[in-house]
């Protein structure tokens, strides 16, 4: 399935309320799956002060997503991931290979759609 709308095929990233580590990790895996604006090397660094700090990054997701390892996480991540409604459910589905994925809210437009999901690791075989 092709995309020809300029920037069909790109998702904006943001992750928020975690550690600087596992917003590595998200970003780690993203790089794995797709090809992102984000270079693997580039650690999240937590910011000074009482905001909220928030890591972007751009997510090109026009192939299929690689295989990919799970990853674990310390805690809980919020995801939230912006773009066309092909694009966003490519992401998603790459991430699913990594975490356990689940919608935790959404906004609707006519072209693209705003999704918040919360990545968690995935459960080991006991």
């Amino acid at each position: 399935m092709a995309q020809t709308d300029q920037g069909a095929t790109q998702v904006q990233v943001e992750v928020t309320d975690c550690r600087p580590e596992d917003a590595h990790r998200v970003f780690h895996a993203l790089n794995a799956l797709f090809t992102s604006d984000r270079a693997t090397d580039d650690a999240p660094q937590a910011s000074a002060g009482a905001g909220t700090t928030v890591w972007l990054a751009t997510v090109e997701v026009s192939q299929a997503p690689a295989q990919a390892a799970p990853r674990r996480l310390t805690a809980p991540v919020t995801a939230t991931v912006q773009g066309g409604y092909w694009a966003v459910d490519r992401l998603r589905a790459g991430l699913a290979q990594v975490f356990t994925v689940r919608d935790v809210g959404s906004a609707s437009g006519d072209q693209e759609q705003e999704v918040q999901l919360r990545l968690e690791s995935r459960p080991t075989a006991s």
